[in-house]
């Protein structure tokens, strides 16, 4: 199969794209699309530290959930770490994924220690957008499913 190019549009509640950046679709069946990425150049992270160009991405999106996860291997194919971001299902419509990322993130390292980012963020950005209580509710069960998750070491937090 060849690869397509695929354009992932990160976006504010509002639309406003945050983050835009492309990659290829690996494989998209059983209601989960799985994307590869490369970093184009080293990018610096308050949690994460630097990330080193050459970084590959490997990131998961399933069209009814309210996360998406993204395994980071070094240039060198080690094993960086997993990044969790609590979003709206996204969409996936001719080469374009969009989704809404809802600010809460949780980063997994490879000894499987984890920690959740950006509440505040959150909660500042649920009064300025007014989100509606079922926002809430599903941002709420989307951490406890990840969580879970990690704590189970289930797909894709399968650090071998």
């Amino acid at each position: 199969m060849e690869r397509q190019s695929v354009v992932v549009n990160s976006r504010k509640y509002d639309g406003e794209i945050r983050r835009t950046w492309t990659c290829e679709l690996v494989a998209n069946d059983d209601g989960l699309i799985i994307l590869e990425g490369v970093f184009e150049r080293d990018v610096s992270h308050p949690q994460l530290g630097n990330i080193e160009r050459g970084t590959r991405s490997v990131e998961y999106f399933w069209p009814n959930r309210w996360y998406n996860i993204f395994k980071f291997h070094t240039p060198q194919g080690d094993l960086r770490n997993w990044y969790c971001n609590v979003n709206m299902p996204p969409s996936f419509i001719n080469g374009t994924l969009d989704y809404v990322d809802l600010d809460i993130d949780i980063v997994v390292w490879p000894d499987m220690s984890f920690a959740i980012l950006d509440r505040d963020e959150f909660e500042e950005n649920a009064q300025t957008f007014t989100y509606p209580l079922e926002i809430s509710q599903n941002v709420e069960k989307a951490v406890a499913e990840l969580l879970s998750m990690i704590e189970n070491r289930r797909f894709p937090f399968d650090p071998a």
